[in-house]
């Protein structure tokens, strides 16, 4: 069973967090340049003059944000923010994509072509302030999640249709190759999104398919969970024992036709899975 948990439309809602320290989610609709959130049944939304698209929280005010061409501090009490990085801030032509901090500290982020081109986009890791590339020649990069023990990022270029597992050095850095844990090639079927639960499985938004799948860490299938529009897009536990699981979905491009046959396009789901996600990690800057 799922619920409407904001029916506020987005365009392409994205980049889900829930923040342990302030019992709150937040989420982004890329495309019209906001960071949205509830607050006692409030609906709060911030914009900015660029697109955004993912967050990790550095403690109970303030987020790190991922724009168009740069990261950035955000303070959600004084609404002021402050440049960490520039993020392929020379080229126009792309924007950020997916994120998430990872169990060292780190934030990983992904860029991709604002019309999709091929081969823009691209993973990048910041740590402890120094910002560097890590895969490039990435189309659509999506997925990045990690392992509860650390050893492992995931991440995928959806328009391959496969989810990789990239080795971690101590500090979290990529050791080794990549290897293929998650092949939907056959089923025709588009890994967005991603996050782990508390006992690793992976559950990646499949995007057209109305759902999000559910992986064992050795990648078999264990399930999928409804989600009440087609484009599902980014997954997120939180709640009361991180017990629910949160779902933002998209409307781009979606004709009027299109919009009749999936009328909750856009808005954000809450489902009750039957399983407890894990707290995000605070990121350091």
């Amino acid at each position: 069973m799922n619920r409407i948990y904001d029916a506020r439309p987005c365009s392409l809602g994205e980049g889900l967090l829930w923040h342990p320290e302030r019992g709150q989610l937040f989420w982004f609709d890329i495309l019209k340049g906001k960071l949205l959130s509830r607050d006692e049944n409030r609906a709060l939304a911030w914009q900015f003059d660029a697109m955004v698209s993912a967050a990790g929280w550095i403690d109970r005010d303030r987020l790190l944000i991922a724009s168009d061409s740069s990261l950035f501090v955000f303070d959600l009490e004084s609404e002021t923010s402050i440049e960490v990085a520039p993020l392929e801030a020379d080229n126009p032509e792309t924007r950020s994509n997916d994120g998430r901090a990872d169990p060292f500290g780190g934030f990983w982020i992904s860029t991709m072509g604002k019309n999709a081109e091929p081969n823009a986009g691209a993973i990048y890791r910041l740590y402890h302030g120094r910002l560097q590339q890590i895969v490039a020649g990435l189309t659509i990069p999506n997925a990045i999640c990690f392992s509860p023990d650390g050893r492992l990022a995931y991440y995928t270029d959806t328009p391959t249709r496969q989810v990789l597992a990239q080795p971690l050095g101590p500090e979290g850095w990529p050791e080794g190759a990549p290897r293929v844990m998650i092949d939907l090639r056959a089923e025709g079927l588009n890994p967005d999104g991603a996050v782990t639960d508390a006992a690793g499985n992976l559950w990646i938004a499949e995007w057209g398919a109305g759902r999000v799948a559910v992986h064992a860490p050795d990648g078999a299938f264990l399930r999928a969970v409804e989600v009440g529009a087609r484009r599902s897009t980014c997954p997120a536990f939180g709640g009361r024992g991180l017990g629910t699981l949160y779902v933002t979905t998209a409307r781009q491009q979606m004709d009027a036709a299109a919009l009749a046959a999936d009328p909750l396009a856009g808005q954000l789901f809450a489902v009750e899975p039957g399983a407890t996600g894990r707290a995000e990690p605070r990121v350091i800057v």
